[in-house]
């Protein structure tokens, strides 16, 4: 196993969100370290944003935590050799009002990661666009498009579900223009519907 301190942000996610999973906290990674992961780093995030199934009380969350050297400081979790933190949002896991029903595996030697999937993160980057007019939520939403197979189809059907269609049809050409992977239904996307987290 690598030390803490050599471990890329994925395999980080991975050590953590495994021995969260051995603890029976099940928890799914979102926000900036996705965008990270799935746009092969065109991205840089140093936060871990996980978010449980199921809360956790905080005490027994900390102490699960600190079994693997990461200890609480205000609402953040750090570990003395990583310039990584963790911190874990109040779920449910949602994107706009709709809940997340895809959940993305990946493997790492450091152990299984769950994560949202492309298409997911996409959605997450368009809703802090859309809403917050975030320019650089709209920056992110393209680099993951670039890199990683994403579903404008389903994308469009969030938009149109959030109200956002019009928004969205502003952003669709430049979202399918970044890449050839594209794909327009689920069934093409090559994902699976895993339901609950395991």
């Amino acid at each position: 196993m690598k030390n803490v301190r050599e471990m890329s942000l994925g395999e980080l996610a991975a050590f953590v969100c495994t021995h969260l999973r051995k603890s029976g906290v099940l928890a799914v990674l979102t926000g900036g370290a996705c965008v990270s992961i799935h746009s092969r780093n065109r991205y840089q995030s140093f936060d871990l944003d996980f978010v449980e199934e199921h809360d956790t009380d905080r005490k027994l969350l900390k102490r699960i935590l600190s079994e693997i050297g990461f200890i609480e400081q205000n609402r953040y979790f750090k570990h003395p050799d990583t310039q990584y933190i963790l911190e874990f949002p109040p779920g449910p896991l949602s994107i706009g009002s709709q809940p997340v029903v895809h959940i993305e595996e990946k493997r790492f030697r450091t152990g299984r990661l769950n994560l949202l999937s492309p298409t997911d993160c996409v959605k997450d980057r368009l809703a802090g666009y859309f809403h917050w007019d975030d320019k650089q939520c709209l920056e992110q939403a393209r680099l993951v498009s670039q890199q990683a197979l994403i579903n404008l189809a389903e994308i469009r059907a969030w938009a149109r579900k959030e109200n956002m269609a019009r928004e969205f049809k502003a952003v669709e050409n430049m979202l399918a223009g970044c890449s050839v992977r594209c794909k327009r239904d689920d069934s093409a996307s090559g994902r699976k519907n895993r339901g609950a987290l395991s």
